[in-house]
């Protein structure tokens, strides 16, 4: 099964993707996922307005490090102006810019950006061009199917944005009204494969090595990129670069669960300073310990203390 991914000037030696996650895709993560396979990160959502204003949260978020390369800096916002200025303000910390036009919270499209931008296709052509006139970096866009199933026009979306010059597109299979309900729907990655001559990468439920698999064989797509499906579990990149390879599957042994997180607590402690570190890694502990026996009473220890101390030996007892 193939795994070099070319996306614009960028190739890549696998073609397995840390997606772009709000509140979750910081650098300890995406280092951790680099470590097991993942060959480009992306950051969490920037605002461009933030980055034009010189805010200093909006630069934050593209932190970075000699290791966390290649790195995706996804930028949203609604104006094709200052999207063009964020790029280029974004530059000198991406290998590649990504143009959110799939997200779906409220907060998002009630500002015309993320999946808001699928209604206007006449905005999507201005907001490409603009942008691919100010950078030379890959450019890509992550779309969803519609804003409805009524109005689905992924299809269209696609060639406006090939059309315009970006150099990879991502889709996640679902409409904005379905939010993360329901299943979504892999034949329509494989539709827009068939319609356009740029890679077309796979979103949506993929949980596991076999659902990489899966979604590549029955989509003909270039790469998939995993969001939910790498939350406390960095090694499904691993496992699934070695399933496409026809080896076996490794799941970590419970030593290495607890290794893994120490060093995510570590690292995010060094990044963020401790007390936001234990605070922000209740969440992530949690997904370490999805499906584990005593889960519940794990996430009820980790959710009542504000204590690293305490918490590094709450992992330790449990983990062990």
């Amino acid at each position: 099964m193939n795994t070099v991914l070319r996306i614009g000037s960028l190739e890549l030696a696998d073609n397995l993707l840390l997606a772009p996650m709000a509140g979750i895709t910081n650098l300890p993560m995406r280092l951790l996922a680099r470590e097991q396979g993942a060959s480009l990160c992306f950051t969490e959502m920037v605002s461009v307005n933030g980055l034009v204003r010189d805010g200093a949260k909006s630069f934050s978020l593209m932190k970075s490090s000699p290791m966390d390369r290649p790195l995706g800096v996804q930028l949203f916002g609604d104006d094709p102006r200052l999207l063009a200025e964020g790029a280029r303000l974004a530059e000198e910390f991406a290998d590649l810019i990504d143009i959110n036009m799939g997200c779906p919270v409220r907060k998002v499209v009630g500002s015309g950006a993320g999946s808001a931008l699928l209604q206007s296709p006449e905005k999507v052509c201005a907001i490409v061009r603009q942008v691919r006139r100010v950078t030379s970096l890959p450019l890509t866009v992550k779309i969803r199917t519609g804003w409805t199933a009524e109005s689905a026009n992924y299809l269209e979306i696609g060639r406006i944005a090939a059309g315009e010059g970006v150099d990879a597109i991502t889709l996640h299979p679902r409409t904005r009204a379905q939010m993360f309900e329901g299943r979504s729907d892999w034949s329509q990655i494989g539709e827009l494969k068939q319609c356009l001559t740029i890679p077309v990468l796979g979103s949506g439920d993929i949980f596991t090595p076999e659902d990489v698999v899966a979604m590549l064989g029955q989509t003909g797509c270039d790469g998939v990129m995993i969001a939910r499906g790498a939350l406390g579990n960095p090694w499904i990149f691993r496992s699934a670069s070695a399933l496409k390879g026809g080896g076996a599957v490794l799941p970590p042994s419970p030593g290495e669960r607890l290794d893994v997180a120490r060093r995510h607590l570590e690292m995010f402690a060094a990044d963020a300073g401790e007390r936001v570190a234990v605070r922000e890694m209740r969440k992530h502990l949690c997904w370490y310990a999805h499906g584990l026996p005593g889960a519940a009473q794990f996430r009820a220890a980790v959710n009542r203390t504000d204590s690293r101390v305490e918490l590094e030996s709450i992992m330790a007892g449990f983990f062990r």
